[in-house]
């Protein structure tokens, strides 16, 4: 015949209490686990956006310097010093035309814009032949992708 012995009184529900522990360490990782996967979401949704606004740039940089390539292009060499400085406009432009302060003309192209400015001539420019005049051009194409992701690239052009 077999006896049954019953568990002491302060065990009783001790298993439960155990299980509902674990359970909740559990529930505290997962939400952690959510919590984690939905900033590297973001995270990598807002890389996407810097890199989809660094190639329109590029791509209206291309424009641009495509624009100045044309044997007919002429530009007027900048008046004044401040004219002849990367425009600050480029960091707040939002529509073709001219810039007053700056002097540059923003040209809107494949969804950016673009400006050029004649900064003078030169005879010392890399890749040109001795004792050749160059005429160096700053282009500034800026890449707008949303409302608030911006990229601004610059190049200098030598034409002879």
């Amino acid at each position: 015949m077999r006896t049954q012995t019953n568990k002491p009184k302060n065990q009783q529900g001790m298993a439960l209490l155990i299980s509902l522990v674990f359970l909740l360490l559990l529930t505290l990782i997962g939400i952690s686990s959510m919590q984690n996967a939905t900033l590297q979401e973001k995270m990598a949704g807002s890389v996407t956006l810097r890199n989809q606004s660094f190639q329109l740039a590029e791509a209206t940089l291309r424009m641009g310097e495509s624009a100045v390539q044309l044997p007919a292009y002429t530009l007027a060499v900048c008046g004044t010093t401040a004219q002849c400085a990367p425009p600050v406009e480029s960091a707040t432009v939002s529509g073709a035309g001219l810039n007053s302060s700056s002097g540059v003309n923003w040209v809107a192209a494949g969804g950016g814009f673009y400006g050029v400015q004649n900064i003078g001539t030169t005879l010392t420019a890399v890749n040109v032949p001795s004792n050749t005049s160059a005429t160096l051009y700053r282009i500034t194409a800026v890449g707008i992708v949303g409302n608030n992701v911006r990229s601004v690239v610059e190049s200098i052009y030598a034409k002879y």
